[in-house]
């Protein structure tokens, strides 16, 4: 048979499309479907490069006999966590009510108004030792709603409340430096001492944690726990965890860097080139930007989102065997597939990346790639009212609204792209972004709304920043670039209402305590006019330790004074000048690259 999931957008889902199983996509006739026949819902979520997920798929939802229960017993809806992430972190959070072992592919029992009253992770079809077989689940599941119907809605309200509460936030103070570096030493006490990284098996590069402890109040106030993130870098770019190619995988397995979980994540890999170039590491930089131009992006721009864990060898599916081949072993082969989404917030990420590296090290091609990638997402993923979506795919719009770390993290993307080119259009494109978001937020999932689920609070850091810490992020950017002081107070109160949670658990909010720390001391900057790009002037301008670095011409400084960022006020008078300033008061402009200092 041919589900519902043939003309979807998402990868994913169009994989399920021949499944016995007759899927629904996420979306209100599933809910309709399901109040009309009186049978609770089954939400499978996953992802397209999700390993367990294809295996999932292999043993239950392609297996007839399986299908036909939960045909049967249940309204099946398929949905892609990338596409909806909001969903996906509502019904994970809903799950960790019932078992601690989180993760993908995640199958949520709900009601029919999908509040979740039981779920789990990975179920093998058959028992295996102490973990039950899918049918025994499937069986207690409907033997509960059936026989036990008022005791399970109970329970799914109970927990629907509980997560409504949790979302509640006692706003604190700001942290200072001092309390900063506390949380940093905290997470270094972590550290691996023999392999690098942080705790045991399985080990994640942790990106948004590194670059909290590469902060500049951190290396100052806590050198040790700076180190410890310098070493972190070098142990995963010298292990298995690191292609031949310089792409990164998603985590280890064992403690050393060793078998790799496979598929390799635009997300991981734009936030590691940011951690490669506060580290001064070139060619661990250099290795990621040629992995995500040349095998994630896309033609016309855009980078896509994932390269899959399993490719086809000898005629059969095998995870991780291609990657485990010697580099010239691999000619001839088909590569692992890549998911082709372009996702709005991790094509901000990598916007933001190559732009600052390429800025730093004069390549060109990583910021026209930036550029390129900014110009597809500004004209693809958009709704036809002009909105901004999560993704596209083959140049087609999803239907799945835009997050708020979505919306967020392209905004700081752009405002990095405008410092990179000296195009004040990209930085006005973030600002009004950013506007839209201040006064009035993201646009809710509509089925999550329309139902009254609760999405679960955003405060924690996952595979990348969350949604509270992305727009703090970029309101901290627009705010150092010249914007306006409502931009610092929003990232101020950002951070309070957060930091109570963030400081005590350091490991899980690095992204938030980035923003604490860049507002826990006066911001460097520094702006070269010159039309010499690569002159001696601009040159010595990038080796600087500073929050912004800007090489502009005296017409696009004036371009951006004009826009209103301040930083560039009166800065077009002159030519050949570098003004370097600490929180918008500037010393005396200099003409030679030996006046300019390197340390803060």
């Amino acid at each position: 048979m041919t589900n519902r999931l043939a003309e979807t957008l998402s990868p994913y889902l169009r994989a399920h499309a021949d499944n016995p199983v007759d899927w629904h996509p996420w979306g209100a006739e599933a809910f309709d479907e399901a109040q009309r026949r009186g049978v609770p819902l089954l939400i499978s979520i996953g992802y397209s490069t999700c390993h367990w997920c294809h295996v999932m798929a292999r043993e239950s939802f392609s297996s007839p006999e399986v299908a036909a229960i939960i045909n049967r017993d249940f309204v099946a809806v398929k949905v892609d966590r990338e596409e909806h992430p909001d969903v996906d972190g509502a019904y994970m959070a809903a799950a960790s009510a019932f078992t601690q072992n989180l993760g993908w592919p995640l199958t949520a029992f709900a009601t029919p108004q999908g509040r979740t009253f039981y779920a789990g992770t990975y179920w093998p079809p058959e028992r295996r030792g102490q973990m039950p077989g899918f049918r025994e689940v499937l069986a207690a599941v409907q033997e509960a709603w059936t026989t036990r119907h008022e005791q399970a809605v109970e329970s799914a309200d109970a927990v629907a409340d509980a997560l409504a509460q949790a979302a509640v936030v006692a706003p604190s103070d700001l942290p200072d430096a001092g309390r900063l570096a506390v949380a940093a030493r905290a997470i270094a006490a972590r550290e691996d001492t023999s392999y690098g990284g942080f705790g045991a098996a399985p080990k994640f590069p942790v990106a948004t944690t590194l670059g909290f402890l590469q902060e500049p109040s951190v290396r100052r106030e806590a050198p040790e726990a700076a180190a410890a993130a310098e070493r972190a870098l070098a142990a995963m770019a010298a292990s298995d965890l690191r292609d031949v190619d310089g792409g990164f995988f998603r985590y280890a397995t064992m403690r050393d860097w060793t078998v790799p979980h496979y598929e390799r994540m635009l997300t991981d890999n734009a936030q590691l080139l940011d951690v490669a170039r506060r580290a001064g590491d070139e060619s661990t930089a250099r290795g990621i930007a040629s992995f995500l131009i040349g095998v994630l992006r896309q033609d016309g721009g855009g980078f896509r989102a994932a390269q899959d864990s399993e490719s086809i060898i000898d005629g059969e599916r095998n995870e991780g065997g291609y990657y485990r081949l010697p580099a010239e072993e691999r000619t001839g082969l088909q590569p692992p597939a890549v998911d082709g989404k372009v996702i709005t917030g991790w094509n901000g990420l990598a916007i933001g990346a190559l732009a600052r590296a390429g800025a730093a090290w004069r390549e060109r091609a990583w910021v026209a790639a930036a550029a390129d990638a900014a110009r597809y997402v500004g004209e693809v993923n958009r709704a036809p009212d002009g909105k901004r979506v999560r993704a596209s795919l083959g140049g087609t719009a999803s239907a799945a609204v835009a997050t708020l770390a979505d919306l967020a993290l392209l905004a700081d993307g752009l405002l990095a792209l405008a410092v990179a080119t000296g195009e004040a259009d990209w930085a006005v494109e973030a600002r009004d972004i950013l506007d839209e978001l201040l006064e009035s937020g993201a646009s809710p999932d509509p089925v999550l709304a329309a139902h009254g689920i609760t999405p679960a609070p955003d405060q924690t850091d996952g595979d990348l920043p969350s949604g509270a810490a992305a727009l703090a992020g970029a309101a901290l950017s627009a705010w150092r670039l010249g914007a306006g002081e409502r931009y610092r107070a929003a990232a101020e109160e950002l951070v309070r209402a957060y930091a109570a949670t963030a400081l005590p658990h350091p490991f899980g909010h690095g992204s938030l305590l980035s923003v604490a720390a860049g507002l826990a001391e006066s911001p460097r900057q520094v702006v070269v006019v010159t039309d010499a790009v690569d002159g001696p002037l601009a040159s010595a301008s990038r080796q600087v330790d500073a929050d912004v670095v800007a090489v502009v011409s005296p017409a696009q400084a004036k371009a951006f004074e004009d826009a209103g960022f301040e930083l560039f006020a009166g800065r077009a008078q002159g030519v050949d000048l570098a003004y370097d300033c600490r929180a918008f008061v500037c010393r005396l402009p200099v003409s030679d690259p030996a006046d300019l200092p390197l340390a803060r």
